[in-house]
């Protein structure tokens, strides 16, 4: 298949609406509309609790590696290739076209891009995103600093990925973008800490 085709079906599998399918499915909420608004598995903890929270995250990362590990060898060798569709099923989560192109902010997919890539590096993020939310109870916080963390990282830890730390640099800063509201509220103290659970409830019937 063509790489366009590639690019295509990577996008598509990163806008798999996972939490907005599960928090209807289980709950008849729309995720957009409870919360924080964001389809990401932190609000669907926050709505629904870890038993919900958990495998959302893990399918969500699971689409960030499906295609580097699957999709990327078929379509080209190297590294090139292969970091490009897993960028392109993080829009996908980030721009969804099955839910009016609104989606998550690309945390647990682009976490799945580069554990493909770079797998040390990834533990260092994912210690680095634990420890902040331990001591601080910001997970966007954690997740800012775990995606700066990722470029130098790699570049110490996995010498093969050397050659795309700076596509990574790229993707640290479009994580960093996608917090912007959140930066504005840790500055203004009045961001969520980790463990607050607004109240959710089903949407009246239309």
């Amino acid at each position: 298949m063509s790489l366009a085709v590639w690019l295509v079906a990577s996008y598509l599998v990163g806008a798999i609406p996972t939490s907005y399918w599960v928090a209807r499915v289980a709950k008849g909420i729309d995720l957009r509309t409870v919360g924080s608004g964001n389809l990401g598995a932190t609000n669907v903890y926050r709505t629904l609790g870890w038993r919900y929270a958990i495998p959302v995250a893990l399918v969500d990362i699971a689409k960030g590696v499906v295609p580097v590990l699957i999709f990327g060898p078929r379509a080209s060798d190297g590294l090139w290739i292969p970091l490009l569709l897993g960028l392109a099923a993080v829009v996908g989560h980030v721009f969804s076209p099955f839910v009016g192109f609104k989606g998550g902010k690309g945390v647990a997919t682009a976490a799945g891009v580069v554990l493909g890539i770079a797998p040390l590096a990834t533990l260092v993020s994912l210690a680095t995103w634990v420890a902040v939310v331990r001591l601080t109870g910001y997970v966007s916080l954690g997740s800012i600093l775990a995606a700066l963390v990722l470029p130098p990282a790699t570049w110490l830890l996995d010498p093969t990925a050397r050659p795309v730390v700076g596509l990574f640099s790229g993707l640290a800063l479009f994580i960093v973008a996608m917090h912007r509201k959140n930066i504005e509220r840790l500055r203004a103290g009045t961001e969520n800490r980790f463990g607050s659970r607004p109240a959710a409830s089903p949407e009246p019937p239309r």
